[in-house]
């Protein structure tokens, strides 16, 4: 990365810090403290969203487009603004809008920055604990009640000893999805259902070993795989492919895990 490449990436980061620190502002008024929460599925799966969703993206929004209003944004609540241009950030304000309603502090908003589709940084935030994830230029970073520090994925070779995450075993888009997933997770010491974004960053800081998914959109994905990989980690769709236009995920903190895993998910 040049001098000016590096420069820009500081600026970008910068302004990714300060979206989260105004999106959280306008998340935490209502987390445990909701009135109201609308299904937008139109009578399919349930899909909430609340008025935190909303205004969160909005101010993120309302950000871009004073600072850097030559990007596209794309969000979870509000579509696209595209004109087609290199840059575009990405949002979900909440990602994790059970647990949100919930009152249960495994949400997060996410926002990462992609030049030409490719996620250049990514953040995940969460206001409550004090928790912050991101991708920096040459590493991946942790901020809250135990300081700040240098995360990193740890090794977990083989499949036996790994500890596998999922956000639910409902969200499997096909009775296929779910079979493979099965057939993954009996092979595995351990699974637990309910992460959305944390698991993944609880991934890049060395805690978990898989993550496996299927039914995202980009906005759910992209953010986190700057910050997997940069911590050294794996993150690809189900055949081996890019992760970022969302669909089917899997996430590895060890590469040798991540092939051991696709076998079985590749059936």
């Amino acid at each position: 990365m040049g001098a000016s490449e590096q420069e820009n990436f500081d600026a970008y980061l910068a302004f990714a810090h300060r979206l989260a620190d105004l999106s959280a502002t306008a998340v935490m008024q209502y987390f445990r403290n909701l009135s109201r929460v609308e299904d937008k599925s139109s009578g399919g799966a349930y899909d909430p969203v609340t008025i935190a969703d909303r205004e969160a993206e909005q101010v993120i929004r309302a950000e871009v487009a004073q600072n850097w209003p030559d990007h596209d944004v794309r969000g979870e609540e509000f579509g696209d603004r595209s004109s087609g241009a290199d840059y575009c950030w990405l949002v979900d304000p909440i990602d994790g809008t059970r647990p949100f309603i919930m009152g249960l502090p495994v949400w997060g908003t996410l926002i990462a920055l992609t030049k030409n589709g490719v996620p250049l940084l990514g953040l995940m935030n969460q206001p409550f604990t004090g928790e912050r994830y991101w991708s920096g230029r040459d590493g991946a970073f942790y901020r809250g009640p135990e300081g700040e520090k240098q995360i990193a994925a740890r090794s977990c070779p083989q499949l036996g000893d790994a500890i596998l995450s999922s956000t639910s075993p409902d969200l499997f888009e096909t009775p296929d999805d779910k079979d493979r997933f099965d057939k993954l997770s009996e092979q595995v010491r351990m699974r637990w259902y309910g992460g959305d974004c944390y698991a993944y960053c609880l991934l890049a800081a060395g805690h978990i070993d898989l993550v496996v998914e299927s039914g995202l959109s980009a906005h759910d994905i992209a953010p986190l795989i700057p910050i997997i990989k940069r911590a050294g980690g794996c993150i690809t769709s189900w055949n081996g492919g890019k992760a970022s236009d969302g669909g089917h995920a899997v996430a590895c903190g060890d590469p040798a895990l991540h092939e051991a895993v696709l076998k079985v998910l590749s059936g």
